[in-house]
Protein backbone atom coordinates (compact mmCIF):
# COMPACT_ATOMS: atom_id res chain seq x y z
CA UNK A 1 0.00 0.00 0.00
CA UNK A 2 2.39 2.45 0.77
CA UNK A 3 4.39 1.72 -2.72
CA UNK A 4 1.21 2.57 -4.48
CA UNK A 5 0.55 5.65 -2.13
CA UNK A 6 4.17 6.83 -3.50
CA UNK A 7 3.59 5.96 -6.88
CA UNK A 8 0.21 7.74 -7.17
CA UNK A 9 0.18 10.49 -4.32
CA UNK A 10 -2.84 9.02 -3.60
CA UNK A 11 -4.28 7.39 -0.80
CA UNK A 12 -4.39 3.59 -1.15
CA UNK A 13 -6.59 1.11 0.47
CA UNK A 14 -6.86 -2.87 0.72
CA UNK A 15 -9.74 -4.37 -0.67
CA UNK A 16 -11.06 -8.72 -0.87
CA UNK A 17 -11.39 -10.16 -4.36
CA UNK A 18 -14.88 -11.02 -4.74
CA UNK A 19 -14.19 -13.09 -8.09
CA UNK A 20 -17.64 -12.28 -10.38
CA UNK A 21 -19.84 -9.76 -11.56
CA UNK A 22 -22.85 -11.44 -12.87
CA UNK A 23 -21.81 -12.87 -16.86
CA UNK A 24 -19.30 -10.04 -16.98
CA UNK A 25 -15.98 -12.05 -17.14
CA UNK A 26 -13.72 -8.86 -16.95
CA UNK A 27 -15.39 -7.28 -13.80
CA UNK A 28 -15.80 -8.34 -10.55
CA UNK A 29 -16.39 -6.51 -6.82
CA UNK A 30 -13.79 -5.87 -4.99
CA UNK A 31 -14.91 -4.38 -1.54
CA UNK A 32 -13.79 -4.79 2.40
CA UNK A 33 -15.23 -3.52 5.87
CA UNK A 34 -13.27 -0.79 6.66
CA UNK A 35 -10.14 0.50 5.45
CA UNK A 36 -11.18 3.33 2.31
CA UNK A 37 -10.45 6.41 2.85
CA UNK A 38 -13.04 8.93 1.95
CA UNK A 39 -11.28 10.49 -0.73
CA UNK A 40 -11.36 7.34 -2.44
CA UNK A 41 -15.65 6.94 -2.09
CA UNK A 42 -18.41 8.28 -3.88
CA UNK A 43 -19.47 10.00 -0.41
CA UNK A 44 -19.03 10.25 2.92
CA UNK A 45 -19.85 6.46 4.41
CA UNK A 46 -21.28 5.07 7.46
CA UNK A 47 -19.80 3.19 10.27
CA UNK A 48 -22.15 0.92 11.42
CA UNK A 49 -22.05 -2.99 13.54
CA UNK A 50 -20.69 -5.47 11.07
CA UNK A 51 -23.13 -7.73 9.72
CA UNK A 52 -21.12 -11.13 10.43
CA UNK A 53 -19.79 -10.34 14.21
CA UNK A 54 -23.89 -9.19 14.92
CA UNK A 55 -25.17 -12.29 13.59
CA UNK A 56 -22.86 -14.50 15.64
CA UNK A 57 -21.61 -12.52 18.82
CA UNK A 58 -24.92 -9.84 18.37
CA UNK A 59 -25.50 -6.35 18.40
CA UNK A 60 -22.77 -4.34 19.28
CA UNK A 61 -19.81 -6.58 19.20
CA UNK A 62 -18.51 -5.68 16.20
CA UNK A 63 -18.32 -1.64 15.76
CA UNK A 64 -16.42 -0.32 12.42
CA UNK A 65 -18.10 -1.90 9.13
CA UNK A 66 -17.48 1.53 6.48
CA UNK A 67 -20.51 1.40 4.52
CA UNK A 68 -20.13 3.01 1.18
CA UNK A 69 -19.22 3.12 -2.64
CA UNK A 70 -16.04 3.13 -4.12
CA UNK A 71 -15.27 6.06 -6.74
CA UNK A 72 -15.22 5.36 -10.26
CA UNK A 73 -11.61 5.96 -11.68
CA UNK A 74 -8.74 3.94 -13.38
CA UNK A 75 -6.92 2.25 -10.95
CA UNK A 76 -3.37 0.25 -10.18
CA UNK A 77 -3.71 -2.80 -8.17
CA UNK A 78 -0.90 -4.76 -6.64
CA UNK A 79 -0.27 -7.40 -3.85
CA UNK A 80 2.87 -9.50 -2.37
CA UNK A 81 4.05 -12.28 -0.53
CA UNK A 82 7.12 -13.89 0.88
CA UNK A 83 8.69 -17.42 -0.55
CA UNK A 84 11.93 -18.70 0.17
CA UNK A 85 13.31 -15.65 1.22
CA UNK A 86 11.84 -13.39 -1.35
CA UNK A 87 9.48 -11.04 -2.14
CA UNK A 88 7.05 -11.62 -4.96
CA UNK A 89 4.74 -9.04 -6.25
CA UNK A 90 1.74 -9.03 -8.69
CA UNK A 91 0.46 -5.80 -10.39
CA UNK A 92 -1.61 -4.16 -13.11
CA UNK A 93 -4.20 -2.04 -13.99
CA UNK A 94 -8.10 -1.75 -14.39
CA UNK A 95 -10.73 0.88 -13.68
CA UNK A 96 -13.68 1.18 -11.20
CA UNK A 97 -17.06 1.59 -12.58
CA UNK A 98 -20.03 2.81 -12.06
CA UNK A 99 -21.61 0.20 -12.23
CA UNK A 100 -24.47 -1.38 -9.17
CA UNK A 101 -23.70 -3.61 -6.87
CA UNK A 102 -27.04 -5.88 -5.38
CA UNK A 103 -28.68 -4.55 -2.68
CA UNK A 104 -27.93 -6.21 0.62
CA UNK A 105 -23.85 -5.96 -0.05
CA UNK A 106 -21.91 -4.46 3.27
CA UNK A 107 -18.81 -2.71 3.65
CA UNK A 108 -17.57 -0.56 1.04
CA UNK A 109 -17.37 -1.37 -2.05
CA UNK A 110 -17.16 -0.51 -5.85
CA UNK A 111 -17.62 -2.84 -9.25
CA UNK A 112 -13.71 -2.78 -11.03
CA UNK A 113 -12.72 -3.70 -14.94
CA UNK A 114 -9.88 -5.69 -15.96
CA UNK A 115 -8.85 -6.87 -19.03
CA UNK A 116 -8.58 -10.65 -18.66
CA UNK A 117 -9.27 -10.67 -15.18
CA UNK A 118 -10.43 -14.39 -15.30
CA UNK A 119 -6.99 -15.60 -16.03
CA UNK A 120 -5.34 -12.97 -13.73
CA UNK A 121 -7.52 -14.25 -11.00
CA UNK A 122 -6.17 -17.90 -12.00
CA UNK A 123 -2.68 -16.84 -12.41
CA UNK A 124 -3.17 -14.85 -8.32
CA UNK A 125 -4.44 -17.61 -6.74
CA UNK A 126 -2.27 -20.64 -8.48
CA UNK A 127 1.25 -18.67 -7.43
CA UNK A 128 -0.56 -18.74 -3.86
CA UNK A 129 -1.76 -14.77 -3.40
CA UNK A 130 -4.22 -14.36 -0.69
CA UNK A 131 -7.54 -12.74 -1.37
CA UNK A 132 -6.43 -9.19 -0.12
CA UNK A 133 -5.34 -6.82 -3.04
CA UNK A 134 -4.41 -3.36 -2.34
CA UNK A 135 -5.66 -0.53 -4.97
CA UNK A 136 -4.53 3.46 -5.68
CA UNK A 137 -6.30 5.74 -8.24
CA UNK A 138 -4.46 6.45 -11.29
CA UNK A 139 -2.14 4.57 -13.50
CA UNK A 140 0.89 3.70 -11.73
CA UNK A 141 2.16 0.38 -12.54
CA UNK A 142 4.85 1.35 -15.21
CA UNK A 143 6.70 3.44 -12.50
CA UNK A 144 6.30 0.65 -9.92
CA UNK A 145 7.24 -2.26 -11.87
CA UNK A 146 10.57 -0.61 -12.41
CA UNK A 147 11.18 0.35 -8.74
CA UNK A 148 9.85 -3.03 -7.81
CA UNK A 149 12.74 -4.75 -10.21
CA UNK A 150 15.53 -2.22 -10.74
CA UNK A 151 15.63 -0.59 -7.57
CA UNK A 152 14.25 -3.30 -5.18
CA UNK A 153 15.22 -6.76 -6.41
CA UNK A 154 11.72 -8.17 -5.90
CA UNK A 155 10.52 -10.92 -8.08
CA UNK A 156 7.00 -9.84 -10.37
CA UNK A 157 4.56 -12.59 -10.80
CA UNK A 158 3.09 -11.96 -14.90
CA UNK A 159 -0.70 -11.45 -14.60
Amino acid sequence: MYALNLASGKPATCLDWNNNYGSEPDKCILFHCGPVPQSLMTAKGEVIDHPMFAKALGAGNGFGCNVGRIAPNKITFASSKTQDGKLHVYLGEGEFTNDKIQEGFFGCGGVVKIDQLQEKLYKIGYNGYRHHVSVTPGLAATALREAFTRYLGYEITEL
